[in-house]
């Protein structure tokens, strides 16, 4: 049995049994961005307002390095090595696992080398506005090679700090973030 369509009433559906209801309508836009022409070195949402429970950023992306390189994160301008990451990846044919602690940046996104190839994601960072907790974050992410490989990615990391994120700075691992790179920012309400 397949569903075409499904309409909600006042209370909602799952369907999924056992899972809460999800509504998409809990996302709300804060800000985006699309890199012009000549790249930029980093990009940060900044004055992110603390109204919301967590915050998502759907990602397209790609560094102007002509190797591979990781697109990364960090909050508040925190350069200091209160960040740790681990991930999980496979290429079609091997998983890979590895993680660092005491770093300056969590990785996020993965991009290649590919001229018109760009990495996507979808990175959530639960419960940024809380004052009593280290932040953690989740990407889900991959890219394809135009058919000459790729990878899909789980990471996570967190942020060994229990102030409010309030500014989020997108730096490449090498070169800069090339043009056509889109940021949309999200809050997410419960």
């Amino acid at each position: 049995m397949s569903v075409s369509s499904v309409k909600t009433g006042a209370t909602g559906i799952s369907l999924l049994t056992g899972n809460a209801f999800y509504d998409p309508g809990n996302f709300t836009s804060i800000a985006s961005t699309t890199v012009g022409v000549g790249g930029v070195a980093s990009f940060t949402f900044s004055s992110i307002p603390s109204t919301y429970a967590h915050l998502q950023i759907r990602a397209l992306t790609k560094s102007d390095y002509a190797g591979q390189a990781n697109i990364n994160m960090r909050f508040n301008s925190d350069t200091g090595s209160n960040y740790a990451w681990h991930q999980f990846l496979g290429d079609g044919s091997s998983p890979y696992s590895n993680g660092a602690s005491s770093q300056t940046l969590i990785r996020c996104i993965h991009s290649s080398n590919e001229t018109s190839t760009f990495g996507s994601g979808v990175i959530d960072i639960l419960d940024y506005a809380s004052t009593s907790k280290y932040k953690t974050v989740r990407v889900l992410s991959g890219y394809d090679m135009n058919g000459t490989g790729g990878y899909i990615m789980h990471r996570s990391g967190l942020w060994m700090n229990t102030g409010a994120i309030s500014s989020i700075t997108i730096i490449p691992e090498s070169g800069n973030l090339a043009q056509y790179t889109s940021l949309a920012l999200y809050g997410v309400k419960v």
